[in-house]
């Protein structure tokens, strides 16, 4: 059950299975976004204390360590146990989490779920990272071995806390690594408390390690680190390229899933009402702070004003409020900062000759509430079509032919996800193919499954997550080749 005043339990350092203050003392706090007050003060992690933290990981990863000696199917069921934890901390979890993150109640006890299937999905690949045997030339029996990369260091963003967490973790343990984790600044919480549940799953001290601290100082030294073998981040561009730059100077393995500027290409042979939904699930989920968010809404002219008039009706009708509010679909932005650039985003739009149709405005006095905004009249050229805006913003584009709709959603730097809604088999496979993007939905959008693999084109990122591709980012491939006698 749904608890708005969940008890605090962890704000500290979690390093070797231990709660420990920074090494600095600092601390710094995190704040409701629904109100914008502090929840807690949270021990600011930062080069010392990422130190001690690879320290212990690279010590739990020592060849004749217990975690290296495990046998696979024992890690699994570790996994798994933390699975069972989870699901049945799932209320509490959840409660955590729209404290902290603002997303409605039940969104984060769906995510917690979503989570809970994604470890067990990988813990089911433990035991069965296999390598090949190879006939190659000449009297040698040559095989392939798949090994755990080794320490690895993950950050996590602030708009899906425990599942971005569960995405990272799941493969990594089931590879063998050990796990050094910056969650964000905006939304330590739950990740702190999963460290407990982890702890109490029985994992060995130091094979995951949570630092919660800055970009600039925890997540930089975690980059950094001569003995962190890959980085896996996910957030903004940005901050992908700065850390594929500073991980360059140890050629540490780094996967990246970026941001988006998604098309989603509405033609006219479908059901306005039906296609109208499925952008409105695909642009407001979470409150518009999705990598694949539907920013880009192209609809075909002979049914343009039609969508416009639905989809403005369906944004009017989202209810706004409290994350523990009954039947709460939309919550508050993460934070002021990111308030205030959406706000900017949508006076931008306002400016360059967009038609604001509903929305636009601060929803109440208090927290970070935007009203759902919905755009008409976008051209390509305008801001609000080009850049990743990261809130409740559709920008609904007319085009005329499906070519043109699919060379205009294609020139961008992007190229995360995409989709569209027809009715004509030809529509869909001509689009299916020719965007560029990681995931391409037909006659739906979301529909990310963690048995299949994520990830994005272009300056969308680096490498899939999810997936038997997931897995793939957390071993290294050994080749052994054996001289054999002459005759056998």
């Amino acid at each position: 059950m749904a608890n708005p005043n969940p008890e605090i339990k962890y704000t500290k350092i979690f390093i070797n299975n231990e709660w420990v203050n920074s090494a600095s003392g600092k601390t710094f706090p995190t704040v409701n976004p629904a109100t914008g007050k502090k929840i807690a003060d949270v021990a600011e992690g930062d080069k010392a204390d990422v130190d001690l933290a690879v320290k212990a990981a690279k010590a739990a990863f020592e060849r004749k360590g217990f975690w290296r000696q495990m046998d696979a199917s024992a890690r699994a069921k570790l996994i798994n146990k933390l699975a069972d934890l989870m699901e049945q901390n799932g209320p509490y979890l959840a409660s955590l989490e729209s404290l902290d993150n603002g997303k409605p109640y039940q969104s984060a006890f769906y995510d917690v779920h979503a989570s809970v299937a994604c470890l067990r999905y990988n813990a089911g690949y433990a035991d069965k990272i296999c390598g090949d045997t190879i006939p190659t030339d000449g009297p040698h029996f040559t095989y392939t071995r798949k090994e755990p990369v080794g320490v690895v260091g993950q950050i996590i963003p602030w708009n899906y806390p425990i599942l971005m967490l569960a995405w990272k973790w799941g493969p990594a343990l089931a590879a063998g690594c050990t796990v050094v984790m910056k969650p964000a600044e905006q939304t330590p919480l739950t990740a702190l408390y999963l460290c407990s549940l982890l702890k109490e799953a029985g994992f060995p001290a130091g094979v995951v390690n949570m630092v919660p601290g800055y970009g600039p100082t925890a997540g930089q030294a975690i980059t950094l680190h001569p003995d962190v073998r890959k980085v896996a981040f996910t957030g903004s561009v940005e901050v992908g390229k700065i850390i594929m730059a500073q991980a360059a100077g140890t050629l540490k393995k780094v996967s990246l899933e970026l941001g988006g500027k998604s098309p989603l290409v509405i033609c006219d042979d479908v059901d306005v009402n039906e296609a109208a939904g499925i952008a409105y699930a695909g642009v407001f989920e979470n409150m518009g702070q999705c990598c694949i968010a539907a920013t880009r809404t192209f609809v075909q002219e002979g049914i343009y004003d039609a969508f416009v008039k639905k989809a403005t009706e369906l944004a009017k009708s989202r209810k706004v409020g409290c994350p523990f509010g009954a039947g709460v679909q939309h919550g508050p932005q993460i934070d002021d900062t990111q308030f205030k650039k959406i706000l900017n985003y949508i006076e931008v739009g306002k400016k360059e000759g967009a038609k604001l149709e509903t929305g636009g405005v601060r929803h109440g006095s208090e927290g970070y509430f935007i009203e759902p905004t919905v755009f008409s009249n976008v051209t390509d050229g305008m801001t609000i079509a080009k850049e990743e805006i990261f809130g409740p913003v559709q920008s609904i584009i007319k085009f005329k032919t499906l070519d043109e709709a699919i060379e205009r959603a294609n020139a961008t730097s992007f190229g995360l996800a995409a989709g569209i809604v027809t009715k004509n088999i030809d529509n869909a496979l001509m689009f299916s193919n020719a965007v560029e993007a990681g995931s391409v939905w037909v006659n739906t959008y979301l529909a990310v499954a963690y048995q299949a693999p994520f990830g994005g084109y272009k300056q969308s990122g680096i490498g899939r997550e999810m997936g038997k591709e997931g897995l793939e980012l957390y071993l290294e491939t050994k080749t052994v080749s054996i001289k054999l006698p002459a005759k056998i």
